[in-house]
């Protein structure tokens, strides 16, 4: 007589399941980006499939402070910084960075396994930080799970992005475990991938679905807003973005009479000394307002006359969503992706840009806000597709849920390990 209570978990998987699951990974080291976009891609999955269960793997500390839709949920793993030498180490635990890593490896793979995924979208970094989605990876191969990576428009210069792909074997895993590569972008604007020697078997992967599209609440809980009308100052999650909100404030500071009044949103990882030295400038000043993090950024851009920012892949798509006229100030180090972004857009038209020249003339951004609501708006430049992001998004998860899984043949996955 069998000892056996219920199902065993292999004939769970096997039986039929009237609802579909999506698993989705966010690295998150630092900002707010990945997890940004993978919200946003998560919630319109469920608005688009009323019997999918979405589940988003995260290490942002600040995951908590997100709402999500009905059927989305997350895991937060254990957080991970990256330093300025370029090592990571742990974000809040004292113990050591490979134990941190091999806790998150084991908390993605056991949570894949339980989770038992219809679709798997990885974002960014295709083997995870430091290769810790890679035996996730093949678990789900194995599995018959299509395998997805989600790019952004752009990654980095290929000077860089070449060898660190090369490095970490980036493109065997691309070519042997991954089904498809969504380039959240159009090829008009950047190939993500330009100048990296990529074989022809995993070009015939892309797919450029066009720029995720945002929308703010319908009834938003916002703070206390300028009631005259005003440009909003976002460095996304402010870690590195001070010397753009000083420039900011030294143009106000130079320049009292400028027309329009400015609210900085500081970012919830810039250094809690800045945020209290910025704040205490900006309340001298009568024309700006700070705040130190708002979770509904979408609303406060919605209602602004243009928008101060360093041009990140959601700050961008925000922008393009929201019609509204842009000033970027791109990071040049350590990637030069905002600025390769922002000099693309320009040269289209949908924005403006003042790169930082590290000298910051405060009479120069003072000149650049005062143009800004004179500007076109990014609807003056036709674009086909340019917003399509996640309607195409959600036809190809449409397409590979519809697709039967088939487990692939164990010899070859050894063969090609």
């Amino acid at each position: 007589m069998s000892n056996r209570i219920g199902p065993g978990r292999e004939d769970i998987r096997e039986q039929v399941r009237e609802h579909s699951r999506v698993l989705i990974y966010s690295h998150d080291t630092f900002g707010l980006g990945h997890l940004r976009r993978c919200r946003t891609i998560a919630h319109a999955l469920v608005e688009q499939h009323k019997d999918m269960s979405v589940l988003i793997l995260s290490g942002s500390p600040i995951i908590g402070s997100f709402d999500f839709r009905s059927r989305v949920d997350f895991v937060r793993i254990p957080g991970v910084i990256k330093l300025r030498n370029g090592e990571y180490t742990s974000l809040n635990l004292h113990i050591d960075i490979e134990e941190t890593l091999a806790m998150r490896a084991s908390i993605i793979r056991h949570t894949a396994e339980i989770f038992d995924p219809d679709l798997f979208i990885v974002d960014k970094e295709p083997l995870g930080l430091r290769g810790e989605v890679l035996e996730t990876l093949q678990v789900l191969k194995a599995r018959g799970t299509p395998l997805v990576l989600g790019l952004r428009d752009v990654m980095d210069e290929p000077s860089a992005l070449g060898p660190e792909w090369e490095r970490k074997k980036v493109m065997p895993a691309l070519d042997r475990l991954y089904d498809e590569l969504w380039v959240y972008g159009l090829p008009q604007i950047c190939d993500p991938l330009e100048g990296v020697r990529v074989p022809p078997s995993v070009r015939r992967k892309m797919v450029y679905t066009g720029y995720l599209e945002r929308s703010a609440p319908v009834h938003p809980a916002l703070p206390d807003m300028p009631d005259e009308p005003f440009i909003l100052v976002t460095p996304g999650g402010g870690g590195d973005g001070e010397d753009m909100v000083d420039w900011v404030l030294r143009a106000y500071e130079h320049d009292p009479r400028l027309p329009h009044r400015a609210l900085i949103v500081l970012g919830p990882f810039m250094q809690r000394e800045l945020q209290n030295e910025f704040a205490a400038r900006a309340a001298a000043l009568p024309k700006v307002e700070t705040l130190t993090f708002e979770a509904q950024l979408e609303s406060l851009m919605a209602k602004a006359i243009g928008v101060v920012a360093m041009g990140g892949y959601n700050t961008f798509c925000e922008i393009l969503s929201f019609d509204k006229r842009a000033l970027i100030v791109p990071r040049m180090v350590p990637r030069r992706e905002q600025y390769i972004r922002a000099s693309r857009a320009q040269e289209l038209g949908l924005v403006s840009m003042l790169p930082d020249d590290g000298v910051r003339d405060p009479g120069a951004m003072a000149t650049a806000l005062r143009q800004l609501p004179q500007q076109q708006v990014p609807s003056d430049v036709i674009v086909p597709g340019l917003l399509d992001g996640l309607e195409n998004v959600n036809r190809l998860a449409t397409r590979h849920l519809a697709e039967p899984r088939r487990p692939a043949r164990r010899a070859t996955l050894r063969r090609r390990a």
